[in-house]
């Protein structure tokens, strides 16, 4: 019997050394420092009198001097506290938050939405923090698509199916809206009325005021609605799951076309419309997983030409500089597609993964790639690199 017990009672010991070999070497591994790696998105840039504002796969709000092409102030980590930590000698934690929307500028604060279910106003001139919201713990989701600033007001979509509108001076918040399911998309203001998708496969319009619902009831797709409307000629135009673009009456959200008209093909994630579309002249340029570009008649949905095939994924929303249509592909490389005669010309090859929206300001394309994470500026006309930084402090 002592010779049993005993076998036991040092299968016990070892088990426990064992176990207290794995917890140290995650400790290791993941250090009460190295947990914040994991932060990854893939935001767009903003804009703002000749600063540009975007958020690194860091986890971190980058603000560049465009004529230096310099850091205005260090980067902003956002971060939230770990829900747990201690043990084995280290302090509770703070974890880097990925950034997927592009941040939203105002004054003299820039907002920014974090996967933790956070919004952040930041003094856009020295980096410090003004406000957060929630003040205490999350929102019930992730925060995906990019806010919108709108007469003093923030506007922010959460995963947790609710777009939420704070003050923007302080970050309370005004007043709140119940979708079906979870909000990916950014909002569209357009007047007084504001558009936003969900996935519960409708399209809402909402006053941009009070929240009340305009339209008798929202407008239903067969799929989920990512893409962030477009607005253009008192109809909006929407992308859905489905494979299908769609142009709603802005007034009374009553459906105007459909695009393709037939189920032509099957539904598939690779033929989802993700992008937003732009529009020009009467045309309707959608952006489509299946790696084309579909040009369509504004008024009535009848493609013009036969699409533009990219052969490789487009999630990256397109920009208008000038007539030109300023296009990327998931492979990295830039287009440029003339309006005039729809014809379509390489303009560049980053050779980086790109799924950021592009931004456009006085003839220079800024491009956030995710591998080695660059932000690139491209002349619009030539397609040459005018300058580039790395945005990775590694």
């Amino acid at each position: 019997m002592w010779i049993k017990h005993n076998k036991i009672l040092l299968s016990k010991i070892l088990l426990l050394l064992v176990m207290l070999l794995v917890v140290l070497s995650g400790l290791t591994v993941f250090g009460c420092i190295g947990i914040g790696a994991t932060s990854k998105g893939w935001s767009g840039v903003t804009v703002e009198d000749g600063t540009l504002f975007l958020g690194s796969m860091e986890g971190k709000l980058v603000a560049v001097d465009v004529s230096t092409h310099n850091r205005l102030f260090p980067d902003v980590t956002l971060e939230t506290s770990a829900p747990t930590g201690g043990g084995f000698g280290c302090a509770a934690s703070s974890t880097a938050v990925a950034i997927y929307g592009t941040p939203a500028v105002a004054g003299d604060l820039v907002y920014v939405g974090g996967y933790n279910g956070k919004c952040y106003a930041i003094n856009s001139i020295s980096g410090a923090l003004r406000w957060v919201y929630p003040r205490q713990g999350n929102l019930d989701g992730h925060i995906v698509g990019s806010l919108v600033v709108f007469q003093g007001r923030v506007y922010i979509g959460c995963s947790d199916g609710k777009l939420y509108v704070l003050d923007t001076a302080t970050g309370d918040k005004q007043w709140e809206f119940q979708t079906g399911d979870k909000i990916w998309s950014t909002p569209a203001i357009d007047g007084d009325t504001l558009y936003i998708g969900s996935f519960d496969k409708k399209l809402y319009a909402l006053d941009a005021t009070s929240g009340k619902e305009k339209w008798g009831e929202p407008f239903e797709t067969q799929g989920a609605i990512v893409s962030t409307p477009l607005v253009y000629n008192n109809t909006v135009y929407i992308g859905s799951f489905d494979r299908h673009v769609y142009a709603v009456d802005a007034i009374n959200g009553k459906q105007i076309w459909q695009f393709p008209a037939e189920d032509e093909t099957e539904n598939k994630p690779e033929n989802w419309f993700w992008a937003k579309p732009i529009a020009y002249d009467n045309v309707i340029y959608a952006p489509c997983l299946d790696g084309k570009v579909y040009i369509l008649d504004a008024e009535n949905g009848h493609e013009l030409v036969d699409a533009i095939d990219l052969e490789s994924p487009i999630s990256s929303s397109p920009v208008l500089v000038d007539s030109s249509i300023i296009i990327a592909s998931e492979e990295g490389l830039i287009y440029s597609l003339d309006t005039a005669n729809n014809q379509i010309k390489p303009l560049a090859d980053v050779e980086e993964k790109i799924d950021a929206p592009l931004c456009a300001s006085e003839g220079v394309v800024y491009v956030h790639t995710q591998k080695d994470e660059t932000l690139y500026a491209l002349n619009a006309q030539t397609g040459m690199v005018l300058w580039s930084l790395p945005l990775s402090s590694k």
